[in-house]
């Protein structure tokens, strides 16, 4: 049976005492957790004192888990694997090794990592496609000018990859061991933006260039992926079929009609008892949710997937 749990993405930002917090999500029947990337320092005093207490267990945490010090809201690109600059992969370094230690003391097995990006200091096309498509939101993917487009814009992206994509395996390949020697997986999650790395086909480079030995794998999130395939970019099931093998678990948030992801399961347009049958015993599914989302849609959210798991 997969493991279900909950995401403090939804609650980090209105609480200074990581106690306090853990125990209203507790309370909800939401024990088992993963620590998002809004954790500041100032919660992990309680947070360890949960954990201790047995209030709560952590199954996942979401790199950089705490944040930096000065940093007080969710900042998971702060500092990027593939930067081109010597000091900030310094930084991404010394921060998710330090996030790796955080969640060996917590007692988490899996680390949830973003990969980086390939930027562009002037007129970005990955932000100038976003604008064109978000201009025609009922445009299907596959209408020729828009298909044009979208391939015009992985083509420049493609162009500017290597060199980013050469810093992100040396960065990933750097901490590999460290977190092997905790019994940590790092989980490689899909991303939302066209310039986020890996791109969606790249999945399987990526892998094979780790090898087999590799202490990372495939993190799929469904809001994340739901968004790309409007746009054309991939399909979820496809994709999941490809990284079955690698799977370590799920981000689970719906996406509304107006492209608003990290929504309650239910109110948006994801078809949710389709990715069932890629559940597996030892899978992480964490809800993801957005502030916004009422208690009932956290219960409710809940209540729907413990329904699809029975």
């Amino acid at each position: 049976m997969p493991t279900l749990a909950f995401s403090t993405s939804w609650c980090s930002h209105r609480h200074t005492d990581g106690y306090l917090m853990a125990k209203e999500l507790a309370d909800l029947g939401l024990s088992r957790l993963e620590l998002s990337h809004g954790t500041r320092i100032s919660l992990v005093p309680g947070l360890l004192r949960a954990v201790e207490e047995k209030v709560i267990s952590v199954v996942s945490t979401h790199n950089f888990c705490p944040l930096p010090p000065g940093f007080s809201v969710s900042a998971p690109n702060l500092f990027e694997p593939s930067s081109d600059d010597e000091r900030e992969l310094d930084q991404w370094l010394r921060h998710t090794r330090r996030s790796l230690e955080f969640a060996d003391q917590v007692g988490a097995g899996v680390v949830i990592c973003h990969l980086g990006r390939v930027p562009f200091f002037w007129f970005n096309p990955a932000s100038r496609f976003r604008r064109y498509a978000d201009a025609r939101p009922n445009v299907s993917p596959s209408e020729p000018a828009f298909a044009a487009r979208r391939e015009q814009t992985m083509a420049r992206l493609r162009r500017q990859l290597p060199e980013y994509w050469d810093r992100m395996l040396a960065s990933l390949r750097a901490i590999e061991e460290f977190a092997r020697e905790r019994g940590l997986r790092l989980g490689f999650e899909n991303r939302e933006r066209l310039d986020e790395l890996p791109f969606d086909e790249d999945f399987d480079r990526l892998f094979v260039m780790l090898g087999a030995g590799t202490t990372g794998g495939y993190w799929h999130d469904t809001g994340h992926a739901e968004l790309k395939r409007r746009l054309g970019l991939v399909e979820p099931l496809v994709q999941l079929e490809r990284q079955t093998s690698r799977l370590l678990g799920f981000h689970l948030h719906d996406v509304s009609a107006d492209n608003e992801d990290h929504q309650a399961i239910g109110s948006g347009t994801i078809d949710f008892s389709t990715l069932r049958r890629f559940w597996r015993p030892g899978h992480l599914l964490v809800l993801e949710l957005g502030p916004w989302v009422p208690v009932e849609g956290v219960l409710e959210s809940k209540r729907r997937i413990e329904a699809l798991l029975a």
